[in-house]
């Protein structure tokens, strides 16, 4: 037996967060049954599991990481026929998604997987896993600046800051940033600085956690590998003993 928010998010369904919002909504049926309670336990081999009358099966789970370039949107769908960070992906069967967005303006790392319980973690704030940026920003930001970031900004949602951050190197009038975040707020590093009164000019995702984006061309995609996925796991694994105890 399993929770049904996990076996939904195992199965490709989505986030365990965006499937507990499934269960609650009365879209998910258990032998023909609809079930609204989050607690429900599940045994794959005995029972019929559907959402929205389509059933659910458990699939092969797959760990991408993909070079996301300028310009492309990590959604699965636009209306407006934009270019998708999914598109640059070989084909595959699972019905896969992004851990960790970029807005269109941004390059680097992506993970795309279909395991939504590594995926929750991964990107839930309360796990604090960390996320890797070189950030060009205009002008010289002073060890002031650099301070605040650490300390926290106030953004109109809320407090932010970066667990990490140092000068790397000028170019020109601009100066390269290491920054490194524990959550994901939408477009968080760009409004911190923002607050600073520096304009980030590009921002590159290169690590999440362990996973290092490297050598990928951009553009480009490849499998993550039997020893990342190992110690992406035990990062999250450790993370979440931690996070239970500070409960």
């Amino acid at each position: 037996m399993e929770r049904l928010n996990k076996f939904l998010a195992h199965a490709g369904v989505g986030s365990r967060r965006h499937c507990d919002t499934l269960i609650a909504s009365g879209r998910v049926r258990i032998n023909g049954r609809v079930v609204t309670n989050l607690g429900t336990q599940v045994d794959p081999d005995k029972h019929k599991v559907a959402v929205d009358d389509s059933p659910v099966r458990t699939e092969r789970q797959v760990y991408w990481v993909v070079h996301k370039p300028v310009g492309y949107l990590c959604t699965n769908h636009d209306p407006s026929q934009r270019p998708l960070a999914l598109e640059l992906i070989p084909h595959v069967e699972q019905r896969v998604y992004t851990v960790g967005r970029l807005d269109e303006a941004s390059e680097g790392m992506l993970l795309m997987t279909n395991d939504g319980d590594l995926a929750h973690k991964l990107m839930h704030p309360r796990f604090q896993i960390e996320k890797t940026y070189l950030v060009l920003v205009a002008g010289k930001p002073s060890i002031a600046d650099l301070e605040r970031l650490r300390e926290g900004v106030w953004l109109s949602d809320g407090k932010v800051k970066a667990k990490h951050v140092k000068r790397v190197k000028p170019q020109g009038d601009s100066t390269w940033l290491r920054v490194v975040l524990c959550e994901g707020k939408n477009r968080e590093i760009r409004r911190m600085l923002a607050k600073l009164g520096h304009k980030v000019m590009r921002l590159r995702r290169i690590a999440i956690g362990p996973v290092l984006l490297d050598k990928l061309p951009k553009g480009k995609a490849r499998k993550l590998s039997l020893p990342e996925l190992e110690s992406l796991k035990k990062l999250v694994s450790t993370a979440a003993s931690r996070a239970k105890k500070g409960e």
